[in-house]
Formats: structure tokens, sequence, C-alpha cells
């Protein structure tokens, strides 16, 4: 609903307080019960519990990218005392979704077992992509290397020595097509980990012109990009930056094309992953996701789409770590919370624009290199807290990440983590099934509070483009980082094998992965016949159209799919929007 003229906007949250005062609610718990159980309570606590419990009885948790919430040491109905069971928690796949987006979950969809592939180059990333699917994966994950990622030829001074490292090595629609040979898209889910709005605007072209070489038509195509601004104006390391404004422009071009011409395609994954990798709470991780989907929602709006239109596409992407209960308290918080955004909000009158749906990635920071099978635990751990917490699809780490790309076998190892979670546990059988556990909803009930906080924060500097104008948001990051690197080094974050229970024993090797040899020069030569081969004319007709509409408010979509026709390359592109939009000095970390 418009606000009146010369009235202030209301932030999120003033508009979900509104709301809650507005509902009737009938609460669970009988007040006569709640009155005896807190009588019973008391004598318990005095009685039974030792005085130094009874003293620390609130203890703050320390863990790798732990939001320091305080526990107490049992958790009962005095905890969540208005309980409105249907109001609070409802039935799964109905309002308010905190048991989860659909009422039988995996009992109807097992989740997606996406394993992140990318090294090398087009050929090697190929090969192991064929692997993973014929042993049972059910999606696939594609990881660019950093220059690609970064927006560079292979042949640029910048990619020296980076070539195929971390990633695969794409320049143009040539190297999709070696990438996807002999895969069917119009057959098998696809995730490009695009991470930028820039990026997705030059790479998801030539994803889209490979379909078209293939004759399959874009309607038929299955999958996501992430293209999110966080990555590209705050997470990313990169020499050379365009304005967020004109970042944000792109994130929103891109959704509105891929919304009306790739309609089964995720067009943004809100990616709270890599911001809380790079050094922020699960709290912060889960407030910047959904104050970009507002500001961007706001944004479609303004174009003139329906908000419905624009939410049932969007998807989430989050980072479990150690610390379990919060993990799956989190999900379920923002699960609900994202209910309340859209219906109250929004107002959303289509169900799956309510769905929080989400992919999860085990957390990689919390690998070690010392004692690196322990990793292995560490990812099971986080895997099993993200299936509690009813994600649709999901990433395990491998433990030899913590040196580089993994082998084949830890690969393999990863997926067969899934597999058993899935298959041989029943825990896939039952939706929801630590839900109406006291200590679950009090704390799920605490981190919604605190995650519409920091929304609310964010609202109040002037929104998410702002914030990240202003370095709210790196200064966040630096005070985050700062603390847990003392925290760790201090022995308060307890890590096993590193500053806890080392080992004295000699630990069998660990075969890490080696990179193929000769990508860089291969990738360079591909490059080289590339540009004789093309026409110039054509490359050049397609850039000139490019720069002209970024300096124009019309879709650049349009243009960066013709370039990708034509065969420019990525580098090609990111000097135009270079060009056109200038470049942006971002705030000092440290």
């Amino acid at each position: 609903m418009a606000e009146k003229r010369g009235e202030k906007k209301k932030t999120t949250k003033e508009i979900l307080k509104a709301k809650s005062v507005r509902r009737k609610r009938t609460p669970l718990y009988h007040p006569a019960v709640l009155k005896t159980l807190r009588q019973e309570f008391e004598l318990w606590r005095n009685s039974s519990v030792r005085s130094e419990d009874r003293e620390k009885w609130l203890v703050t948790p320390h863990t790798v990218l732990g939001s320091e919430i305080p526990r107490q040491m049992i958790y009962t109905p005095l905890d969540d005392p208005d309980l409105d069971y249907m109001q609070d928690l409802g039935f799964s796949g109905q309002e308010p979704f905190t048991r989860g987006i659909h009422a039988n979950l995996y009992r109807g969809r097992e989740f997606t077992m996406r394993q992140l592939t990318g090294f090398g180059g087009p050929e090697e990333t190929n090969q192991r992509m064929k692997f993973m699917l014929a042993h049972g994966g059910t999606g696939i994950n594609v990881l660019f290397d950093l220059p690609t990622i970064q927006m560079y030829d292979s042949d640029h001074p910048f990619s020296k020595g980076q070539v195929g490292m971390s990633g695969v090595a794409v320049d143009s629609v040539e190297d999709m097509e070696l990438v996807f040979k002999d895969i069917p898209l119009d057959k098998v889910s696809v995730s490009l980990v695009t991470h930028y709005p820039s990026n997705t605007a030059i790479l998801f072209p030539m994803y889209l012109a490979l379909a078209e070489r293939r004759g399959i038509p874009w309607s038929k195509l299955q999958g996501s990009v992430q293209n999110d601004i966080t990555l590209e104006e705050v997470v990313r390391s990169g020499p050379e930056y365009i304005p967020p404004k004109d970042c944000f422009r792109i994130q929103c071009d891109n959704i509105e094309f891929i919304r009306q011409n790739v309609p089964l395609w995720n067009f943004i994954t809100l990616n709270g992953y890599n911001l809380r990798e790079f050094g922020t709470s699960g709290v912060t991780e889960m407030a910047v996701a959904l104050a970009n989907a507002i500001e961007t929602i706001e944004e479609m709006l303004q174009r003139g789409h329906d908000a419905d239109w624009v939410a049932e596409r969007m998807a989430f992407f989050w980072s479990p770590a150690s610390d379990f209960f919060e993990e799956v308290a989190r999900l379920r918080a923002v699960r609900r919370l994202w209910y309340k955004i859209m219906k109250h909000r929004f107002h959303a009158k289509s169900p799956r624009s309510m769905w929080m749906r989400c992919h999860a990635q085990t957390s990689g920071v919390s690998l070690r290199r010392e004692e690196p099978l322990n990793n292995i635990i560490r990812a099971s751990l986080h895997a099993l807290a993200s299936v509690l917490g009813g994600v649709q699809s999901l990433h395990v780490d491998s433990f030899d990440e913590a040196y580089s790309v993994p082998t084949e076998d830890a690969a393999l190892l990863s997926l067969r983590t899934q597999q058993i979670i899935q298959t041989e546990t029943g825990m896939t059988e039952v939706v929801d099934p630590l839900g109406g556990s006291f200590y679950v909803e009090a704390l799920t009930n605490d981190i919604e509070r605190r995650i519409l906080d920091e929304v609310d924060e964010i609202e109040k500097i002037g929104g998410y483009v702002t914030a990240i104008e202003r370095g709210w948001l790196h200064h966040k990051i630096a005070e985050y980082f700062t603390r847990e690197r003392g925290n760790i080094e201090k022995g308060q974050i307890k890590i096993v094998g590193y500053n806890v229970h080392p080992s004295s024993m000699e630990l069998p090797p660990i075969h890490v992965f080696r990179y193929p040899e000769g990508v860089e020069e291969k990738q360079r030569a591909r490059l080289a016949r590339l540009r004789e081969k093309r026409d110039p004319e054509r490359i050049n007709s397609a850039l000139k159209a490019l720069e002209e509409v970024c300096r124009k408010r019309k879709n650049i979509m349009h243009y960066t799919v013709q370039c990708a026709r034509a065969g420019c390359t990525e580098g090609e592109l990111f000097e135009v929007f270079k060009k056109a939009f200038g470049l942006w000095k971002p705030p000092v970390l440290w």
C-alpha cells in the first residue's frame, strides 16, 4: 500500500509490529497451568540446581561464525508463554511456514544434492560434472575461476597465474559449450555461481546463447544464478568496482529480463553464505539478504511489476556453521520472517512468493588444515542442521577444501554424506522434527527478533544500497572478523585439533588435488583463435549498443545477450561497464 504524500515511510519492523498488535492471539497454554508451572520451576531451580549453575544460568556459546546469543540451562513453556500454535508455527506447507514450505517436505521431494564443481579448463570441469551426476548427484553447481568471477579474460595481466584455479575458466560462449558438452540442459537443474550482478549479465547470456545453439527453448531451462550486489560491492576483493547504484540497477535488470524470458529460472540467489564466510554473524547474514530482497522488490514495483511476480522466483543461500541449534532455529526464523514481510509489507497473494526457498552449503571457513579429517565431522553436523532446518538443496564441503579444490575421492565422500543422511537415517520421514522443542522455539523467536532489528537498522540508514555506499556493512564485517579472530587466538572459541586437544600423533598424508597443467596456455590460445575467426564489425556493433543502453534506463540484458551471440568475451563486456558507469572506491576494511 502506498504511503500518503508527506507521510514518513514506515520501516518493515514498524509495519510488522502494527500488524501483530491488531491480530488476536489464541495462546496454547492456559494461564492457570503457566502459573503452577512457574511455581514448580522456581522450587526446582532453588532446590535442585547448584548455586553456581543458578548464577551462570545464561551461558553464551562461542563458536566459529556464531551469533553469540545467550542460552539458558533449560527451556520450558515459560519461555514462550504466549505461543499461538497456528499463528507462530502452523502446519508445514501453510502460513506462516515456520515448519517448512511444503506439507510433506522431504517425503514429497528429497533435498537436491548440488555439489560445487569447477576447476581447470572447461574440459576438466565437464568430466567432473559427469562423474558427480553418474554417482547420484541431482543437480549441477558450476564454480568459476577468479579471473572469470572478477570479469577479466584469461589473457588479461590480472589473470596471470589464476586461470583455472579454484574454479573453471570461461571467457566466451565457446567455453560455455565445452563446460556443458553432452549434458542435457533441458533435463538437469544448473546453478551458475555467477556471484555478481555484472557477472550474471555477462555469463548467463552465454548460457542462453548455448541453449539456442542446441535448439533448446529458454522456457525449458531450470536453475539459478546468484546475481547479488552484496558479493560484488562488499565481499568481493577486486581491483575495480562500478558504483553500488549501478550494480543494483544491473541486478534488477537481470531479474526483469530472466523473469520475462526464462520463466523456470531463479534469477537471484540472495547470498548470505559468502557474506557470513567473509566475516559476519548468522543474524547479520540473514538480515542483509532480507534487506537486499526488500529493496529489490521495491525497485521492481517502481518498474511496474507485481510483488508476487518477482518473489515467486527469489531464492536464498545460507551458511550453516557450528552452533548446531542456532543453525536449525535460524532457518525456521527467517522462513517465518520472510512470510511476514511478503504478506504484510508487500501484500502478497501467492503462497509461493511467501516461501523462503533456500540452498545451504556447509561452512568452508570452519574447515581446518590441522587434522583435516575432523572436517568430515564438522561438515556432517552442518549438513544435519541444514536438513533439520528444512533446506531445499545442499552442498557439503569436502574435508580437503582447507587446502584446495577437492579431489575426486573427497568430493564423492561429501556426496555420500548427503546420501547417507537422506537414505539411511530415517531423518527425512518427519517434517520439522525439532519443532515444538521449548529450546528450539524460544531460540527461533529470539533470532527472528534479532534479524528484524538489523533489517530495521539498515532501513533507517536509507536502505541497503545506501548502507553499502556509506560503509555500514564494511565496518560491521571488520569489527566482527577482528573480534572473532581474537577469540580464536585467545582460545575463547575452541577448535579441536587447533587450540584445544591438539594431537602429537603423526597424521596420515592428505592427497591434495593437483590442478591440470597447461590450462592458462590453452585458454589463451582458445581466445586467440576466437578473436581471429569472429566478425569484428558485429563485435564492435554489439559492444557499442551495450554502452549506449548502459547510459540510459533501458534493460541491459537484451544487449548482453546479443554480445554473447556475437562471441564477445567477458572482459570486453566488463570494459564497457567500467566506461559507461565509472569506478567506485569501496571503504577500506582494515
